[in-house]
Formats: structure tokens, sequence, C-alpha cells
């Protein structure tokens, strides 16, 4: 299925592979025989077929079926990982009854859509599993009392590659999707995480955020500030995400740290900063160096450079303070998307090397 106008295919989520993996593993349970390919039902008309991958029966008490998650052309960490579960017969009346396997997390701090001590397995992939878990048992006769266990190999590897770590979520991966599609270069995932780190730095009373381009924009901030972990968002080239959901979901005090690149976009109103979807505007870097009094021969210069570095070094060489200028109107910026919102924001600007150039 490829994306209209792009000609970039569509994948299925964690929890599509898990729905399917669950149907097919309780069809079997059932009736002895493992559909395959097996057929789920999705949001928005979708009925997507999936190959089976593994299959193992234990009839009467259990059934496992894997399959092998296709992320389309998305660059997903969980591409090609075998999403497996296994469905056990239940108690009488305990309906579906959710478990992490291998390679799938369990919640370990508050502030995520599930309570402490959960499986990972988040409500949207929860729902449909229940939905074709309970339309297997009407079509062949089950109860529908099951106890679904979700695993992913090598998930607790490729869990190192994801926030899980930092938002409490342990042993492995979550079991995510909303509509059990993956949109290539939607980002989804990597926005979801911004709002869940949010999330658990307020359930962990944290007073001051800090929104972060990269490692080295991370770790100054976390040395400047003192913050814990759990307070730094790694919100890549993401701010408008971070700063929209701060609107909705205040804390008292956002830091904002970036390259000069990065933040000069964001100085220039850009909310994605990534260098596909937004440039750095030499013209807009030489009209603040001239209102804010910089030589004509400045003017000219950062006009015509290369770089946002090379205008950062060419005002630095000349004594002009461009980090403090780019970081006041990131802030300007930053102020505007929040609307009032009762967040103090600073902006810290560095170079490469991670030296502090410019703050607001």
């Amino acid at each position: 299925m490829s994306r209209e106008g792009s000609g970039l295919r569509h994948g299925w989520t964690t929890g599509a592979c898990a729905t399917a993996a669950a149907t097919a593993a309780y069809t079997a349970l059932l009736t002895g025989e493992f559909p395959d390919p097996v057929t789920i039902d999705l949001p928005n008309d979708r009925h997507p077929s999936f190959a089976l991958a593994r299959e193992a029966l234990v009839p009467g008490a259990e059934a496992t079926v894997g399959i092998v998650k296709d992320a389309g052309d998305d660059p997903d960490v969980t591409h090609g990982a075998l999403v497996s579960s296994r469905v056990l017969l239940g108690e009488p009346g305990s309906g579906t009854v959710f478990r992490a396997g291998a390679g799938v997390g369990t919640v370990t701090k508050p502030g995520l859509p599930l309570a402490v001590g959960e499986p990972a397995i988040n409500p949207m992939p929860r729902q449909f599993i229940t939905e074709h878990v309970a339309a297997v048992a009407a079509r062949h006769g089950g109860t529908g009392d099951v106890v679904v266990e979700v695993s992913v190999e090598d998930g607790e590897e490729l869990a190192r590659r994801t926030w899980n770590p930092r938002l409490g979520i342990l042993g492995g991966l979550s079991i995510l999707g909303t509509t059990g599609v993956v949109v290539p270069y939607s980002c989804s995932s990597w926005i979801d995480s911004i709002r869940r780190g949010i999330d658990v730095a307020r359930a962990a009373g944290r007073t001051h955020v800090a929104g972060c381009t990269g490692s080295t924009s991370e770790r100054v901030a976390q040395e400047l500030h003192g913050l814990p972990e759990d307070a730094l968002l790694d919100m890549g080239d993401f701010a408008g995400a971070v700063l929209k959901y701060l609107r909705r979901h205040p804390v008292p005090r956002l830091t904002v740290a970036g390259g000069i690149g990065k933040l000069a976009k964001l100085a220039e109103g850009h909310l994605d900063l990534h260098s596909g979807r937004s440039q750095v505007s030499f013209e807009a870097l030489a009209t603040l160096v001239r209102d804010a009094g910089g030589a004509p021969s400045l003017v000219e210069g950062v006009r015509g450079a290369n770089t946002a570095l090379d205008a950062l070094q060419q005002c630095s060489a000349a004594g002009f303070p461009l980090g403090d200028l780019v970081a006041a109107g990131a802030r300007d910026t930053a102020l505007g998307v929040l609307r009032g919102a009762p967040v103090e924001v600073d902006v810290v600007v560095i170079d490469r090397a991670g030296t502090i150039v410019g703050r607001a």
C-alpha cells in the first residue's frame, strides 16, 4: 500500500502485527488450523492480510503465532522484527488478559496511559486484540476468555534505541499503533514519545524540562540546569510537538537547547527543524545583524555565509552576539506557540563542540 502522491509504501504497526498473530493463534486453538494468511480489520476500512512466520499449537491449551513486521518505507526501528502472540485459555469470565512476553516492556513510572506494572501494550492495540478475540470466539464457539502474551524477538535490545528506558518502560519495546498503519516519515512514534516524555515528567513532579535537538545539546542543558534524565525531551527536529503539547499540558519551565542552525530556523518561525522541511535563511540572519547595529560589511558577510556556523564564526570574530539574537528570536517563537500558557522559556544555543554561544 503506497502513500498517496509520495510513492512510499505504508507499513503496519507492532499493534497490528500482534492483533493478526493473536487472531491466528486463537483461531488455531479453537479449530486446530492456522489461517495463513490471516486477515484483520483496522480503522478506515482497511483489511490487511499477514503471512505467518512461525506457528505452534498445543491442542486444548495454547497456540503461538509469529509475524514479521513490515514498516513499509518508514525507517522504523522495529522493521523486520518478529512479533508473536501466544494465546492461552483463560479463567471463565476473565475476558482478554494481557501479558508481556520476552522483548515487550513493563510500565514502571506513572504518567503513561497504562498503570504501573502493566505490560507496555498500548490501549488501541489492546482494543484491536480484544475485538478480534471476541470475533474469533463468536465464529468458532469459544468463550473469549484468553491470556494473550505478546513478545518481540530481540525487543529488549531494540528498545535501547527508543525512548522506552527514559519513559520507565523496562524490559523491551512498547506495542504501539492507533490506526494499525505506519505512514512513512510521519514520525508519529517520535512525536508520541515526546508527549509521553512530558506526561512522565509531569507525573514525577518535574517543574523544569528541556527540549533538546540532539545528544550534545541535551548534555549541555543537563549540566547547566542539573536536570534529571526524565526531565530531558529528545525533541530532535520537532520543536512544534514539544511546544504545542506543553501549551495544553504546561510545565513551569522549559529550556530549549540546540545548535545554531536548527535554532536559527526556530527563530524564523519554523516548528519542524528537519533539513528537508525547513532551511536556514541567511537573509533573515543578515536582517537580524543589521537591525542590531552590525556593520554593513558584517551584514553582507552573513548574507553570503555558507552555513549558520559560518555566520556565527564571522559574528564572533567581529565581537557581535549573533547567538544571543538567535536565542531571543527562538524564544519569541516558542512563546508565540505557547500562547500565554504558564511556561517560562529560556533558550540555549551551542556550537558543534557543545560550547554555549547564545542565551535568552
